[in-house]
């Protein structure tokens, strides 16, 4: 149920239950006064899966302590169970944060993106979260952990059209930047992630052949202005989404 004097925030991921990122978003809102917390993540990885749902397999759900769950599903699972198997009563669903970054064309392909459209349909708030990865650089998920409180006092404050939600990215900044990036309203890019192959035939095995993926997130096309470019120029994007 809800807090009298507060709010219930429903948390989950793509990255699994036990990942950093969610520690982190947990212990920003952990900080807020009166806030009430319950964690509904996936029991393993689930990167990449966008907004897959299971219907036709039971969603094992094991309680991991108090108000803190993890559910053999997606992240849009995990918010289907939260809402209508635990029956949980929320006012914000906060999902991430993302180790990488959802901008563009990852909105459709993420699955952290996936669990704030899902609660946008069932008419709950959400927002996402996301990092950025400049590869070889450390990730300083306290200094995102007080980047996202602030977002998301300032989100629960304004007011969303219904049929919307809010998707974030976060840069990667230098070890010692510690203030706040500016935040920066912005489109998601339409250009598309930059796609290459390294090919090679199976060992032996004939007519077949083994196609990975070799494309570079960072060389994607920055279309001026968009939340890739916003992100990539170091500043904090802000994309309001609609279902």
């Amino acid at each position: 149920g809800k807090l009298s004097h507060g709010m219930h925030f429903l948390l989950t991921n793509d990255d699994g239950v036990d990942a950093p990122g969610l520690a982190a978003l947990e212990s920003a809102v952990r900080e807020l006064p009166g806030m009430q917390v319950t964690v509904v993540a996936p029991m393993s990885e689930q990167s990449q899966c966008g907004h897959r749902v299971t219907t036709a397999t039971p969603l094992v759900t094991e309680q991991r302590g108090e108000r803190r769950f993890a559910v053999e599903g997606t992240p849009a699972d995990c918010v289907r169970v939260a809402l209508f198997g635990l029956a949980l009563d929320v006012d914000w669903v906060l999902s991430g944060i993302n180790q990488g970054g959802n901008l563009g064309q990852d909105i459709v392909i993420s699955g952290t993106v996936a669990a704030a459209r899902e609660a946008t349909y069932h008419g709950v708030k959400a927002m996402s979260f996301s990092h950025y990865v400049k590869r070889g650089w450390p990730l300083d998920w306290t200094r995102a952990a007080s980047w996202v409180r602030g977002l998301i006092t300032e989100r629960m404050r304004a007011p969303i059209q219904a049929g919307r939600f809010w998707n974030f990215n976060l840069p990667h900044l230098e070890a010692e930047a510690r203030e706040r990036p500016e935040v920066v309203r912005a489109l998601p890019a339409r250009g598309p992630l930059p796609v290459a192959f390294a090919r090679s035939p199976e060992e032996g095995a004939e007519h077949r052949t083994e196609y990975l993926y070799a494309g570079s997130y960072a060389d994607r096309p920055r279309d001026p202005g968009s939340d890739v470019d916003v992100c990539f120029g170091g500043k904090i994007s802000m994309s309001e989404i609609a279902i």
